[in-house]
């Protein structure tokens, strides 16, 4: 059952990885079509950086699903090993990615509601105006079709993965 746990937690640990690293392959490229649509509504580009908007994968972009990572291959490894605390961090952990993933997914099918939110939290009138529908719709343009697919893949993967953890570590 130590296998197993440890197998599914790798895949989640996988999975949270993807998140970086696809913002940090294609995140230039989502910047560039989001700066044209404020063009095309009137908007300075420069209201971005100086709001600290970004498109890669820097900050809690990173470090949060990075932290995922390494802690789900920490549980694994140390169930590989037959270490009891293997299975102490699957509980701890396997829980929180599960969680953590509605929470993501949650936002992601809210995104056009949280960014308002967010931009009427910036205060900045220029920011108020933005047409926040077309301008996600542009940045997540950018990214390859494939990438949709690959997110309900990960989604698919974090949540099983993390079922199966618990359910491997609750036998163990």
């Amino acid at each position: 059952m130590n296998t197993l746990a440890a197998v599914a937690q790798i895949l989640v640990a996988a999975a949270f990885a993807s998140i970086p690293l696809l913002r940090n392959r294609f995140g230039a490229v989502a910047k560039a079509a989001a700066v044209t649509e404020l063009q095309r509504q009137g908007i300075r580009p420069a209201v971005l950086e100086e709001n600290k908007l970004r498109f890669d994968a820097s900050g809690h972009e990173w470090w949060a699903p990075g932290s995922f990572a390494a802690a789900s291959l920490t549980a694994a490894a140390l169930s590989l090993v037959g270490n009891p605390l293997g299975t102490t961090l699957t509980w701890v952990f396997s829980s929180i990615a599960f969680l953590a993933n509605i929470l993501i997914l949650q936002s992601q099918l809210g995104a056009v509601k949280s960014v308002q939110t967010a931009f009427r939290r910036k205060g900045d009138p220029e920011l108020l105006r933005v047409d926040v529908p077309a301008f996600l719709k542009a940045a997540e343009g950018a990214f390859p079709a494939w990438t949709q697919a690959l997110q309900n893949v990960r989604h698919t993967v974090v949540f099983a993965g993390s079922a199966l953890a618990l359910t491997a570590a609750a036998l163990a």
